[in-house]
């Protein structure tokens, strides 16, 4: 299964976010990459191409999409009535792996794809071991019986007091639902949509 497996606190400086997650050399660091961070031969206004290309590149680092699933996720968000970067965020926020993450059964995105990848989260009570696949509202997800001690788990559920109103999670079973698709407004990262359509729909 596809993923991005380079350097995280590289890309993370790069945006100036840590879009994978709690890291240390990023407060560290919080400049851009290389010697001298952003060079005096960088600090022009950057072009509305560079911009559209930012904000695609953190959107698909941020949730782990590559290049080919992140451009069908993108007609698919296109085919759809209302606003398409909205709902684009929408599908990304309603992937398996995210809505994992979201629950707090996993501390990171990539931790929760690992999670799913592993055969540890039923969909509706059954196994489904495919991250990018996409709830629907009313969809139950829950960790499986014979996973529910694993240490990461309950780690993560400790630590975890996050709360989202379109997901609807128990930790006592382990167990939610997506309620509804997530407004816009609901999902706190930090991502400019409407670049990311103003660039595919070139």
């Amino acid at each position: 299964m596809a993923r991005y497996t380079g350097p995280k606190t590289r890309i993370a400086r790069k945006f100036k976010e840590p879009i994978f997650g709690p890291d240390k050399w990023m407060e560290r660091k919080p400049h851009a990459p290389g010697q001298h961070g952003l060079t005096a031969r960088r600090r022009k206004k950057d072009s509305e191409y560079s911009l559209q290309l930012r904000e695609k590149q953190k959107a698909k680092y941020t949730y782990g999409i590559l290049e080919r699933q992140f451009r069908k996720m993108f007609y698919m968000a296109a085919s759809k009535k209302g606003v398409t970067g909205a709902i684009l965020l929408g599908l990304c926020e309603s992937r398996l792996d995210n809505t994992v993450y979201r629950m707090g059964i996993a501390p990171t995105r990539r931790a929760a794809r690992q999670l799913v990848g592993h055969g540890h989260i039923n969909v509706n009570k059954e196994v489904v071991d495919i991250a990018s696949y996409i709830l629907r509202p009313g969809d139950e997800v829950a960790v499986r019986e014979r996973s529910r001690s694993l240490e990461a788990i309950t780690n993560s559920l400790s630590t975890n007091s996050n709360r989202f109103d379109w997901i609807e999670f128990n930790p006592a079973t382990m167990s939610g639902k997506l309620i509804a698709m997530p407004e816009r407004a609901q999902i706190p990262e930090n991502i400019r949509e409407q670049f990311i359509v103003e660039l595919y729909s070139k």
